[in-house]
């Protein structure tokens, strides 16, 4: 599977069945139904991915971390200057990010891409080089991709998860840096929902108020150039980054062969909504990891009727709160394939009511 077409096609709605028999399980361990809560849906989820009860557990974990600049810092959406994406793509690399503290505590891989970064990165056996192009046009301006360059970006995201699963990963987790990255998220989630950019504009890496508001009105301006009826690949090509598209391939190939993904913020989930509003099924296979601080985050999870795994007043992407989701999804399959029933157990179960 190499092309986001092939992989769109070979998504299969989850096994209901399976869910079903999952739940049932549930009702039958040693404890009061439903009460492991959010960690008793996990476990039906991964059933229904898996076709299985109970759902392996999800071991072997790949962290996809995508970068890419956007032409529409030129617009001073952000305050940091465009070099710190390269210059946070070594640190990567070279293990002092946030995400590399998180992955090495769960035991999972960093995959490290440059789908779209501006300036120039030391040749570095730890970067997959799958740069489509020098980071986007000024979405405020014109698209920011291509048709072409768009499907690259989508190509790389699928090539990216497919060779991950092919290598044996169990569990996807979307990770990505960009500077100025919050702009065609929020952009992405104000078109798809029918937001107000003003409501959903939040302040990324610290903006001020000024800056907020200056991105909310680059925002409408790009969402403006749309037509009412545009398709979701449209949209991520006018307002989208190369990251973000390589996140909905990474995403959709994830779908594709039955492997759950764990999302991250707000950049991560604008790539979900693209993703499920061009291919419905993918919804079935995406854990939203968390729930990040920018306002367009909370938004893309409530159109997708997704309940974040944790929440911690995060904010700083990389897959940071996706990953620190991982061993909370662990567990959930853990729950089902360990856990004692009540006739195992040999315990009492509650009386049925009279």
């Amino acid at each position: 599977m190499t092309t986001f077409g092939e992989a769109c096609a070979a998504v299969v709605p989850v096994d209901a069945e399976a869910a079903a028999t999952a739940r049932a399980r549930h009702d039958q361990l040693t404890k009061p139904p439903g009460s492991l809560g959010r960690l008793e849906d996990l476990g039906v989820q991964l059933a229904a991915i898996s076709g299985e009860v109970p759902p392996p557990v999800p071991r072997q974990v790949t962290i996809g971390v995508f970068a890419g600049d956007h032409g529409v810092v030129a617009e001073g959406v952000t305050a940091w200057p465009q070099e710190v994406t390269a210059q946070m793509v070594a640190n990567f690399v070279g293990g002092g990010a946030a995400i590399n503290v998180i992955a090495r505590q769960i035991g999972a891989e960093v995959v490290v891409v440059d789908v779209g970064v501006a300036t120039d990165l030391p040749a570095h056996d730890g970067v997959l080089d799958r740069r489509v192009r020098r980071g986007t046009r000024n979405l405020a301006e014109t698209a920011a991709m291509t048709t072409t360059e768009l499907n690259d970006a989508l190509e790389v995201g699928v090539t990216v998860a497919t060779d991950a699963i092919t290598g044996g990963a169990q569990l996807l987790v979307t990770g990505e840096m960009g500077i100025g990255n919050t702009t065609p998220a929020t952009a992405l989630v104000a078109a798809l929902t029918g937001g107000d950019p003003r409501l959903l504009t939040g302040p990324g890496a610290g903006a001020t108020p000024e800056t907020v508001a200056r991105k909310a009105d680059v925002i409408a301006r790009g969402i403006g150039r749309l037509p009412a009826d545009a398709e979701p690949l449209t949209v991520l090509a006018e307002l989208g980054g190369l990251e973000i598209a390589a996140l909905v391939g990474f995403i959709t190939a994830a779908a594709a062969a039955r492997v759950p993904v764990v999302v991250d913020g707000v950049i991560a989930v604008s790539a979900a909504l693209v993703a499920v509003r061009h291919n419905p099924n993918v919804l079935g296979y995406i854990i939203a990891g968390h729930r990040s601080t920018e306002p367009a985050a909370t938004a893309a999870l409530t159109a997708l009727g997704c309940a974040p795994v944790i929440d911690l007043g995060l904010r700083l992407g990389e897959g940071s709160g996706a990953a620190l989701a991982v061993p909370i999804v662990q567990a959930a399959a853990h729950i089902l394939d360990e856990m004692a029933t009540f006739d195992s157990a040999g315990v009492s179960s509650k009386e049925p009511a009279t």
